[in-house]
């Protein structure tokens, strides 16, 4: 199938032949949707904590984030394309719709006003004030979300990524320092470096504390070939292979090479303004006591069941009641074990206000038991698609992980993975239709095999900015 070239190709990519051989397999054979058994809800995997419970767990958490190692990990390698969508088809194709008839009249309200009009030229039209958003200009229609200005403020503007800056100081900074991760593209980490170099210091003597910023980029072996539509492997104009970053689902390689005790996840563009902070911080803290507590308990089963002393029956409850494991009806100690023994992670979900995206439900394993899944709408089969639609919250992507063994050790998370699940897509390249394969998304089936637990928070917590329009959203202004 691949000739000597090719190997060359595939080894620069860091895989091997049989991997990219399994890809194309994967690609006949399709993935199966997941065996979702019913969508989680309050009280029913779901926990809706009252003022006592939440006041408990954040107290949990700030007495222990002094002696933890804490990151903030922040994918931010997605473009803005999608953002400024309706806005090239303007430029473009002198398509005009509402959205931009909504710029247009609000926009000295955005945060970037000042910014555009000191490049717009005398006398600009509509069409040059759009063009110079996201062309020559701001540019912003090719960078990415993080380097967009959202925010406006008296002493000045802040770009999305300078507000994770604000976010790590109040809830992420364990010993005085806040440590930041970004994934971000190869080619715009000069961009984020520029900016952060400018910007840290200023942040860091406004918080008193001391920033630790990193990065890394998707690694090249988490590719995925491209096929044609009868998947046989695509080949671009000059005879080589093509291949294609993998999806978010890819950085659990990125997540895996973290060392700390504690990982806050969140996406780039979710971030609201000082004014509307409190809950964010508030209920990041209390995400973050309740994996604690849970740890801390899980843990204790851990050493328990090693000695031998374990009541059983006490662990199970356990694991059903606070892991949100439904056990089958037989099960004995290895099975307890294997599931206490696992990473963890508590993340936030919020009223389901017809938000596009993943939502939590409650999925059967082959194990004989049911966990709870963060699952997009392409992982449900058509029969299911109802439960989808009766789902009471949603996934804003608003995860803290443990990833420590009981022991102190890290756990290799590529080994919770479920590989069986991806996203296949049709795509095209220099006007050819091709095939794509994603991995399985990394809060989706790359912590599949973690131990899952939900906690209903409040929807101001969620401020996401899919559209540039989203920027004139009460919690941008």
């Amino acid at each position: 199938m691949f000739s000597q070239e090719d190997l060359q190709q595939i080894a620069g990519h860091g895989l091997t032949p049989g991997a990219v051989e399994r890809q194309i397999a994967d690609f006949r054979r399709g993935f199966p949707f997941l065996r979702v058994v019913r969508a989680a809800s309050p009280g029913d995997g779901i926990a809706v904590l009252d003022t006592a419970a939440a006041d408990a767990a954040v107290a949990r958490y700030d007495a222990a984030a002094a002696s933890c190692s804490v990151v903030k990990f922040v994918p931010a390698s997605g473009a803005a394309t999608r953002m400024f969508k309706e806005l090239f088809e303007f430029v473009n194709d002198d398509k005009r719709g509402k959205g931009i008839d909504t710029l247009l009249q609000n926009i000295e309200r955005f945060a970037f006003w000042p910014e555009l009009k000191a490049v717009l030229p005398e006398g600009a039209d509509d069409k040059a004030v759009v063009g110079a958003i996201v062309g020559q200009g701001l540019g912003y229609g090719s960078k990415p979300k993080g380097l967009v200005t959202f925010h406006a403020y008296p002493d000045g503007a802040r770009k999305a990524v300078e507000e994770h800056l604000v976010e790590a100081a109040a809830y992420a900074a364990a010993d005085g320092v806040a440590r930041i991760h970004f994934t971000v593209s190869p080619e715009h980490r000069a961009g984020f470096e520029a900016l952060l170099a400018e910007k840290v210091p200023a942040y860091a003597k406004r918080f008193g504390i001391r920033y630790d910023i990193s990065f890394s980029v998707q690694k090249p072996s988490t590719d995925t070939i491209a096929v044609n539509p009868d998947n046989t492997p695509f080949r671009q104009d000059d005879g080589r292979l093509l291949f294609r970053p993998a999806g978010h689902g890819a950085l659990i390689e990125n997540l895996n090479e973290i060392d700390a005790d504690l990982i806050f996840i969140k996406n780039i563009d979710n971030v609201t303004t000082d004014a509307l902070r409190a809950d964010t911080v508030r209920f990041k803290k209390v995400l973050a006591g309740v994996l604690l507590g849970l740890q801390e308990r899980a843990f204790a089963y851990l050493e328990a069941l090693d000695a031998g002393t374990a009541d059983s029956e006490e662990v199970a409850a356990f694991v059903r009641e606070e892991l949100c494991v439904k056990l089958p009806e037989r099960y004995d100690a290895a099975l307890l074990r294997s599931i206490l023994d696992r990473p963890i992670r508590v993340c936030g979900m919020v009223r389901n206000e017809g938000e596009p995206g993943g939502g939590p439900f409650w999925v059967a394993n082959p194990d004989g038991t049911e966990s709870l899944q963060i699952a997009e709408s392409s992982q449900i089969g058509p029969d299911d698609m109802p439960l989808m639609k009766s789902a009471t919250h949603f996934n804003p992507v608003d995860l803290v992980c443990g990833v420590r063994k009981a022991d102190g050790g890290k756990y290799d998370l590529r080994n919770y993975t479920d590989p069986s699940t991806g996203f296949i897509s049709s795509k095209s390249s220099g006007g050819r239709e091709l095939r794509a394969q994603e991995l399985p998304g990394l809060w989706n089936g790359a912590m599949a095999r973690w131990n899952t637990v939900f906690v209903d928070v409040p929807v101001s917590t969620f401020s996401p900015v899919k559209v540039v329009q989203d920027l004139l959203r009460p919690q941008h202004q």
